[in-house]
Order: structure tokens, then sequence, then C-alpha cells
């Protein structure tokens, strides 16, 4: 599963910015991590979408490749009200969540 358009740091507004030393970091550990860092910023945060760039996996594994500068996966979620985004060691793993319904 490849993304059109590859990421950037740029595409994330203000993202919170992970720096994990440890070589057996993987997608299951990332993601607990990431969760707990949105924990902080809303009582409960939805992923909405995340990557993994070491798989180059994504999900939700949308494949529209329109007119945007963005990958499919993340104008997904930001057009869903993703706006917290967890970036860990420099775009290798990325997760966007949004506020639940109910602190939108």
């Amino acid at each position: 599963m490849e993304s059109c358009v590859p990421l950037t740091k740029d595409m994330l507004k203000n993202p919170v910015q992970l720096q994990v030393k440890d070589e057996e970091l993987d997608f299951s550990r990332a993601k607990q991590m990431a969760d707990q860092e949105a924990k902080k910023l809303t009582a409960d945060p939805m992923l909405l979408a995340w990557y993994n760039a070491k798989t180059g996996q994504y999900s939700p594994p949308v494949s529209c490749c329109g007119d945007d500068d963005r990958p499919a996966w993340l104008i997904y979620a930001q057009s869903r009200g993703g706006n917290i985004y967890i970036d860990i060691n420099d775009l290798d793993y990325v997760f966007v969540y949004r506020p639940f319904e109910d602190e939108a």
C-alpha cells in the first residue's frame, strides 16, 4: 500500500513530536505512545488515520489520487476534523486524532 503523495512535515499543523530512542519500537508500541499523548490534549481522542513509514502502510486504506498535494489518508482525517497530530521519530509513525464528538 503506497500513498500517491509522500508525507512531509509541513503537512502537519503543530504536531506533537516524540523522539523515541528504541530500536525495537514497533507500530503497536508507537500507537500506545500516540494514544497517551493525544489523551493529554483531549479527554477522549478518536483516531482517524495513521501512517507507518517503516512498512509504507496507512489507514484508512484510501487510494484516491486527486489533485491535492497531501496523501489521501491525511485528506480523509483532516476532512473529518483531525487536528491532533502525533509524529514519532520524524515521520516514522504518524497518528491523526480528533476530539470525540461531545468535545468538538
